[in-house]
């Protein structure tokens, strides 16, 4: 049997996270070497290049108030306005992550034929059980109560199951991430899952719960555990390659390497860069502060109309491209992206500007990793946590300030004279995810799991002018027709047969 079926396609080294692919494997000699089962568990990372896990997790922004998909690539366009159907719903949210699983049970069902040592067994194991976790948790956020499998069955027709409750599901996540938490290095994230990676998805699963009071416990240890930091390097340089490396502020990525494992197809330099695919809305360039840290509808903020993008918060124009700004080709001549631009903005985060002119016919190997987890995103997670457990106090304060107030970005402090109760800060705290997370893939779900996605599509139009509608029946997406006509066991979601 040939394993390249599970994605396991790469070299031998001592990491082979950090080597280009080159030839697949005979089933019939492997897992014989320590080599081989690092090789396994590099095609268990490589299914985090697909779907939503790769680059198309920045489109998950264009499922929200804050971007269009510009070209529909994953029926966006019909779902923002409503229309989801067990027809529309890309198989990215459904069928990458149950690959993802597969690759990860087939690793765990065979990784003890391998001679390594047991110590290096139990870190391999917890690796894949990590991303594991993470598909599911995943398919949690999207459909609710999914089915379950802790092993890979040996039959089709074993894989032919009924789906556990959410409930059920999310204790399995827990389960995994307690054992996992244990079983990972206490060290800075250089690549493969460590610690602190497991601890940062087990607060994302309760802040999804809303289980409030043990979120903020579990970012509070990471906090004080010392192992990241807010990455004072450059706010736009998280996303782009030279800088990604053993970045104190990373915690857990996909990762790609030039020139053999680049981004699939056009990868984001192309998509976004010249395409504008990922067209930000007026609301969202909106939603940033003044430099003095006011909204640009306060008083004394200062906003000119006419002069929309001066004194904003420096991530606008660190996250968005604004009408006012050029793009130089080497040549000296002004970019232009292939297609109008909807909104007239387009995405910037993520676009390495070094590589311009981007080119479709000849296509650059892109190879910034994409980033899933990172340290603003766990104090993010702790200021709502705590927020929600005890009002507002200076700790809140000061994880918030640690963002605003990184280097490049120098935002001004949380004005505790104004969001000074539980209320006010909350939506102080969510619009600040909101700004600083822009456009790298969490808004949907953010909006999803405080139920505001509804009240946040409601006021806006799309360019066409239809209005923005959120379509989703008891929070949850359909299972796709062919899925259920694959598998007789599953049954749709209540209230879309």
């Amino acid at each position: 049997m040939a394993i390249a079926t599970i994605g396991m396609l790469s070299s031998c080294s001592s990491d082979l996270l950090d080597k280009n692919p080159t030839t697949a494997i005979s089933g019939e000699t492997f897992w014989m070497t320590d080599a081989d089962a690092r090789m396994a568990l590099t095609g268990v990372y490589r299914r985090l290049q697909a779907g939503f896990y790769g680059q198309g997790k920045l489109w998950l922004d264009t499922y929200s108030d804050n971007a269009l998909d510009r070209h529909s690539y994953y029926g966006f366009g019909d779902l923002t306005q409503g229309i989801v159907n067990s027809t529309n719903v890309s198989d990215a949210f459904y069928n990458t992550p149950y690959a993802g699983i597969s690759g990860c049970n087939f690793f765990l069902d065979n990784i003890d034929k391998a001679p390594s040592t047991e110590a290096q067994k139990v870190v391999y194991k917890a690796e894949a059980r990590f991303i594991r976790a993470l598909f599911y948790f995943d398919l949690v956020q999207a459909f609710g109560a999914v089915v379950l499998y802790k092993t890979e069955p040996k039959t089709v027709d074993e894989g032919k199951i009924a789906k556990s409750s959410k409930e059920e599901v999310l204790a399995f996540i827990h389960s995994e991430l307690d054992d996992v938490i244990s079983d990972l290095p206490d060290a800075a994230y250089a690549g493969h899952a460590v610690r602190g990676s497991a601890q940062a998805l087990k607060t994302r699963v309760y802040l999804f719960q809303q289980n409030w009071s043990e979120a903020a416990k579990l970012a509070d240890q990471i906090m004080k555990g010392g192992k990241f930091q807010i990455y004072q390097g450059g706010y736009q340089n998280l996303f782009l390659t030279a800088t990604q490396q053993n970045n104190p502020e990373i915690m857990f990525s996909t990762k790609y390497l030039a020139p053999n494992n680049p981004q699939g197809g056009e990868g984001v330099l192309v998509e976004i860069g010249w395409y504008g695919a990922i067209a930000p809305y007026q609301n969202l360039v909106d939603a940033y502060e003044m430099k003095n840290g006011k909204r640009i509808e306060e008083p004394g903020s200062g906003y000119v109309a006419t002069d929309p993008y001066s004194n904003r918060d420096p991530r606008l124009t660190l996250t968005i491209k604004v009408p006012t700004e050029k793009y130089i080709n080497p040549d000296g001549s002004v970019f232009e992206e292939s297609d109008p631009l909807l909104t007239g903005y387009s995405q910037k985060k993520y676009v390495n500007l070094a590589m311009l002119p981007f080119n479709r016919t000849k296509t650059p190997m892109t190879d910034q990793n994409i980033v899933h987890i990172r340290y603003a995103d766990v104090l993010l997670m702790y200021a709502e946590a705590k927020n929600e457990v005890s009002g507002p106090d200076q700790s809140i304060y000061d994880a918030l300030n640690a963002i605003r107030e990184r280097s490049g970005v120098n935002m001004p402090k949380v004005n505790t004279a104004v969001y000074n109760t539980k209320e006010k800060l909350r939506d102080f705290i969510l619009h600040e995810r909101r700004i600083e997370l822009a456009l790298e893939g969490h808004r949907y779900y953010d909006l999803k799991r405080r139920n505001l996605m509804q009240s946040t599509l409601a006021p806006l139009k799309n360019p066409g002018g239809a209005p923005l509608r959120f379509g989703e029946i008891n929070n949850v997406l359909p299972f796709a027709q062919s899925e259920l006509d694959r598998n007789r066991q599953l049954v749709q979601n209540q209230g879309y047969n």
